[in-house]
């Protein structure tokens, strides 16, 4: 039956297809038809387990339909139609390929019953999404993604690693809640972390996405880490560790992020502080904090987006997307300017999914009795609003008028980061409906007084920040340079550890041809001595003295013959 068909083998047989279709509108068309027949697939689905099939000896089970399956799966379906749409201008067939295939394989590993076809598409995920950093053509954006391909695959490494040993130990390959207390267990967490982007393994994330493309960036802000929250949350719910790696999350990339002058940068530093969000509430594991994950992954997913296509929209227009080439962009960008400041808005205020998603998860929090955690999380969404809903379409779009006139945002563009402002509203201003697909039965209400308040008092003490620094000269525009993080540890380890291992095969080379050349020479010379022109078998032998020898040799052998034959 059709409403039997995986959602992702649409995607995966319109990539198949794709490269068969003319280019222009006709291929545009069926691009974004992909995205809403598997939508509309998905919410046909009803829950339960289905699509058992036999590999190898081991049953694998292609669709687990629940609630949590459900809303990222819709979601990631409907932030694959707003990429396209965003993308109706790239003629790039590699790139239309890779983001079907891209979707599709995330899709896949949510509905995934178990280890061994979510790593399938895990896997899926990563060797698809290097493409649209590849597609830059640049030789940055191929050593980038060749980096990118490291942590992704290595990821996948492990993941199939804990798999082995957590089949061994449990004799199930099920794709369900785990506890950290086996080596598998724990090689799968860390296989989650590194997708998830946690401290000390996040530098892929501010590396890779701004080496994208303008449309690259938007579809790998979608999927990746996002995929990597919902593995986390089915497969380690609860889990105590989450909540300090999470809080290291939320302060940690604020630091970067306000300072960096690439403003693509300064997002994907600011989706890394997003996620601590939703790993804290996932280490909390109530009901009301993981629905908070699910509703605030949507929720980030959309307004994100919306951050990533401004900056794209820029990018595309100016060719730079470095806050000091741009300034006064809004004379000659006005559309733009606006979506990206709703984009800014829509992270934390009132009437935004946000707004709702992040007071669930500080509500979580509370309820735990947690205030540490409680207070990085108020402190993070103070950081969060400081560097990327204000700074950052500040520095863009006004203060210093660098004479910039580019044309706006060409009409898809517009009407993508239109439709996805319309998006960020719509969750916010019908809490209710959007709180009806989250996958726990967890009332509550946003709208209270109290978290108004808060979160407005926060919202103006962030503003008016940013603004007495600028007046006071303390928020100025960076300058151009290279912003070090943790990956300079591994660069620099790495370059230290190979040079160290170069250095030891030298000399265990020089010292094993000094002891080689030494005993050549003393069997060159041995040789020398016997056959040399002085060695006794070089010597010279009268004719006489020869003929001698052979008569004796010619009698001895002649008498041994003789005596053998009596």
């Amino acid at each position: 039956m059709f409403e039997m068909i995986p959602p992702a083998f649409i995607f995966i047989a319109a990539a198949i297809v794709l490269p068969l279709l003319p280019k222009g509108t006709p291929r545009a068309l069926f691009l974004l038809a992909v995205p809403l027949v598997a939508g509309h697939e998905i919410l046909q689905l009803e829950q339960g387990s289905f699509g058992q099939v036999e590999l190898l000896g081991y049953s694998l089970t292609l669709m687990r339909v629940d609630q949590l399956g459900l809303i990222f799966g819709l979601i990631f379906s409907f932030a694959s139609f707003l990429s396209l749409l965003y993308a109706w201008h790239v003629k790039d067939t590699v790139q239309q390929v890779a983001t079907l295939l891209y979707a599709g394989s995330a899709i896949g590993a949510v509905f995934a019953g178990d280890l061994i076809t979510l790593f399938i598409y895990w896997e899926g995920t990563a060797i698809a999404s290097v493409f649209l950093i590849w597609a830059r053509g640049t030789e940055g954006a191929f050593a980038t993604g060749m980096r990118y391909l490291v942590y992704q695959i290595g990821s996948g490494i492990i993941l199939v690693a804990g798999m082995a040993l957590h089949y061994r130990e449990t004799g199930s390959l099920a794709f369900e809640a785990m506890t950290l207390g086996s080596i598998g267990t724990w090689a799968i967490f860390i296989a989650f972390g590194i997708k998830a982007a946690f401290p000390l393994v996040h530098s892929w994330l501010p590396d890779a996405y701004p080496a994208a493309t303008p449309t690259g960036t938007v579809a790998l802000s979608v999927f990746t880490t996002k995929l990597a929250i919902y593995a986390l949350a089915r497969g380690f719910p609860g889990t105590e560790l989450l909540i300090y790696i999470g809080m290291v999350m939320v302060v940690w990339p604020l630091i970067f992020a306000a300072v960096e002058n690439d403003l693509r940068r300064v997002l994907a530093y600011a989706l890394n502080n997003q996620l601590g969000f939703m790993v804290i509430a996932i280490g909390i594991g109530t009901p009301l904090a993981l629905n908070g994950v699910a509703a605030h992954a949507v929720a980030h997913i959309l307004y994100k987006s919306l951050l990533f296509m401004s900056m794209g929209a820029v990018l595309y227009r100016v060719g730079s997307a470095k806050a000091s080439d741009l300034g006064g962009l809004y004379r000659a960008m006005p559309v733009t300017a606006v979506l990206c400041i709703i984009g800014g808005l829509a992270m934390s205020t009132p009437l935004f999914g946000a707004y709702v998603s992040k007071a669930m998860i500080m509500s979580a929090a509370a309820k735990a009795y947690e205030p540490l955690v409680w207070g990085t999380l108020l402190f993070g969404a103070a950081g969060i609003f400081y560097v990327a809903g204000v700074r950052l379409p500040y520095l863009a779009f006004f203060g210093e008028d660098k004479g910039l006139r580019p044309k706006e945002a060409p009409w898809n563009m517009q009407a993508a980061m239109i439709l996805t402002a319309v998006s960020c509203l719509a969750l916010g201003v019908m809490p209710t409906l959007f709180q009806s697909f989250l996958p726990f039965e967890a009332p509550y209400d946003a709208y209270t007084l109290d978290h108004i308040l808060t979160q407005l008092q926060l919202l103006a003490v962030s503003a008016a920040a940013f603004f007495i620094f600028l007046y006071v000269g303390l928020a100025k525009r960076p300058a151009p340079g290279i912003i070090l993080d943790t990956d300079w540890l591994f660069r620099c380890a790495a370059f230290t550890g190979l040079t160290a291992l170069a250095n030891a095969i030298h000399a265990v080379w020089r010292t094993s041809s000094v002891i080689a050349r030494r005993r050549l020479d003393l069997f060159l010379a041995r040789i020398y001595r016997a056959h040399g022109p002085q060695g006794p078998l070089a010597r010279t032998w009268p004719t006489g003295s020869m003929v001698m020898w052979i008569a004796v040799l010619l009698g001895v052998t002649l008498i041994l013959s003789y005596t053998q034959s009596l």
